[in-house]
């Protein structure tokens, strides 16, 4: 459901296509989506054991190649070879050395109306404001238990947001043409986004487009329940919890 809710809507216009790069592909959550979407899909992972694992898992299909890097070099991909590169649910926890490092290579790698969908930290938004808060001895406590900050900041990353994610495609002659910006499991902090990017010299370019969706989680706790309502497996339980919202 996170998959067909959530993640292909709001990529479903750049898909299917011939060929796809999913960049720290983990064990294949979405790489079992992304192999039907086009003629050749590339994975790759720091991980020699995601690599692995999914070259196991996905081995009985002929159009995936996998790659072993170290965490930010896309050197083993040809020139202008890829229609659309996808990272989800990863990256978040990168820096700000490591995204740069990826989107360095992007304008290599994309063909002319190549497009990238990078889910990304923007917690450094909040850098200057909740750093010093943060660093006091009980004063994010203090301040989680009378609602002003979140509890729970999923581990994102510092240095990285949303503006400074545009102004870093730009450096390397490519633009964003869409940025969403989400709670994640937050009630206040807008801790991830989304950015959609294409090459400056893409026929796509167009002004950035900028949203801060306060309904992402609710959309979530949406699908989740749909999830749990129409899956055979979990059945019981869904009619359990459609009965107790009666």
């Amino acid at each position: 459901m996170q998959w067909y809710g959530t993640i292909f809507p709001r990529i479903k216009a750049h898909v299917p296509t011939n060929s796809i790069l999913e960049i720290a592909c983990g064990f294949g959550r979405w790489t079992q989506y992304l192999k039907d979407l086009c003629k050749n899909l590339t994975v790759i992972d720091l991980s020699e054991g995601c690599i692995q694992y999914c070259k196991q898992r996905f081995s009985e299909f002929s159009h995936i190649e996998y790659h072993v890097n170290d965490g930010r070099t896309l050197d083993m991909i040809p020139d202008g070879s890829v229609d659309f590169v996808f990272s989800f649910d990863s990256l978040v926890h990168a820096d700000e050395s490591i995204i740069e490092a990826y989107l360095s290579q992007l304008p290599r790698i994309l063909n002319e109306n190549g497009v990238a969908f990078i889910h990304h930290s923007n917690l450094g938004e909040y850098r200057t404001r909740l750093k010093r808060i943060i660093g006091i001895p009980k004063m994010k406590g203090l301040l989680a238990a009378v609602g002003i900050l979140d509890r729970n900041l999923h581990w994102r990353d510092w240095s990285v947001d949303a503006r400074k994610v545009e102004a870093l495609t730009e450096r390397y002659g490519l633009r964003c043409i869409s940025q969403e910006m989400v709670k994640w499991g937050t009630e206040k902090t807008f801790i991830d986004c989304m950015s959609t990017i294409i090459r400056s010299d893409s026929a796509m370019v167009v002004p950035n487009k900028m949203f801060r969706n306060d309904n992402f989680m609710q959309e979530a706790r949406n699908l989740l329940q749909l999830s749990r309502l129409y899956s055979p497996d979990n059945k019981q339980a869904s009619n359990q919890e459609f009965r107790q919202t009666r």
